[in-house]
């Protein structure tokens, strides 16, 4: 099959996802500075999330560009790694209403880790089907920079306990690593 449907969905879900983020910040009943201060946590998580899934979409098109086709596995892959992405408003929510408390914060990281999971799964499902000499086999590589971020991801849920702030430092810290998209498969697609 085409990749082009799958591409168009996702876009589609990607931006869903965002839109329902942002209908769910409170407007000010005020119109003075004084009434954004209550919304500053809301605007916070909605400012990293809005980061976060940006920076899925990004590397998400990356990715695709660096395939020709995709198979019924690699569909059901993407359609985990957008469900895991479509809680991020539902948590990002619960993050600011508790003003970053320990449980929201860390149910905030597991959803961020089990979408670099999906990610992860979809990356090598379509590495299967393309083959290991693939253009995104040999732009993915070892894939140190997904590695790093899981455990990332797990040292932070942990420290969402304890220090619920250096929990959320840690998953804006993954975020900063992926800002700039897998630029080994834009060189790869450049040298091919």
């Amino acid at each position: 099959m085409k990749k082009g449907r799958l591409e168009a969905f996702s876009d589609g879900v990607i931006a869903i996802i965002i839109t329902v983020m942002v209908l769910g910040l409170r407007v000010p009943e005020r119109a003075d500075l004084a009434a954004l201060r209550p919304l500053v946590p809301a605007l916070i998580g909605y400012a990293a999330s809005f980061l976060i899934l940006g920076i899925y979409w990004s590397n998400h098109h990356h990715l695709l560009q660096a395939v020709e086709l995709v198979d019924g596995r690699v569909l059901w892959a993407n359609l985990h790694l957008l469900f895991w992405l479509s809680l991020v408003p539902f948590a990002t929510a619960w993050v600011s209403a508790a003003h970053f408390a320990p449980l929201p914060v860390a149910l905030y990281g597991l959803i961020l880790f089990c979408a670099s999971i999906a990610y992860f799964i979809l990356t090598r499902l379509l590495i299967a089907l393309h083959g290991q000499r693939s253009v995104l086999a040999n732009a993915v590589g070892r894939d140190a920079k997904g590695a790093a971020s899981s455990v990332i991801y797990v040292v932070a849920i942990v420290a969402a306990f304890r220090v619920p702030w250096l929990a959320f430092a840690l998953y804006l810290l993954v975020a900063a690593i992926w800002l700039v998209p897998d630029r080994r498969i834009e060189r790869t697609l450049r040298r091919h």
